[in-house]
């Protein structure tokens, strides 16, 4: 028997889009290509309506992209975050995303994603060294869809301040929400509902 090997691939047309390297120089930058990924893999039928990027903090410079590919490639896991998050380490060679581990070149990264993280994707990111979080839609835009969110609670977000990691709204939560419902109204899977 074969070893099984898992390759996490983004779609074709993602590939040729990502542009690391390239300064997103503020936040509202940084946010409109979440929601431009997240518009495009709706659009092109290859994942659910959620896109997510990491970003240096102070420079702005894109690290990694990622879009939902959970129908995709047949894996509950490969939410944007996640795969983001698996991208970015994977260009590191570091299990770590934090300064502290040798991270970005020792700056502190940064996480923006369409929609407010679930409860499996705010566990990766404890663990990933990303010290902030910022989202467009908000989980109850995503459970109005009828995905499940899972068990995120006030005391969840609290502990992860007490482990130093920020997590906020940001700008176009509109868009990213009108997003959601287009998905809706193409009968995109809802996976986890």
């Amino acid at each position: 028997m074969e070893p099984l090997r898992l390759i996490i691939r983004l779609p074709s047309w993602c590939e040729q889009e990502e542009r690391v390297g390239t300064v997103y120089p503020t936040a509202l930058d940084r946010m409109r290509l979440v929601v431009e990924l997240a518009a495009r893999n709706v659009e092109e039928g290859s994942g659910g309506p959620f896109g997510a990027a990491i970003f240096g903090a102070s420079s702005g410079r894109l690290l990694s992209v990622g879009v939902n590919s959970v129908v995709r490639l047949n894996n509950a896991m490969l939410h944007a975050e996640t795969v983001t998050l698996m991208r970015a380490s994977a260009r590191l060679e570091r299990f770590s995303l934090a300064p502290a581990d040798g991270g970005n070149g020792g700056e502190l990264v940064e996480l923006y994603t369409s929609c407010e993280p679930c409860a499996m994707c705010l566990g990766a990111i404890l663990w990933s060294g990303v010290r902030r979080v910022v989202f467009a839609a908000r989980r109850d835009d995503a459970e109005r869809l009828g995905f499940d969110e899972g068990p995120v609670f006030p005391e969840t977000f609290a502990y992860l301040r007490r482990r130093g990691i920020r997590v906020e709204s940001g700008p176009l939560r509109d868009d990213a929400r009108k997003l959601m419902e287009r998905y809706r109204a193409v009968g995109g899977a809802i996976y986890n509902g």
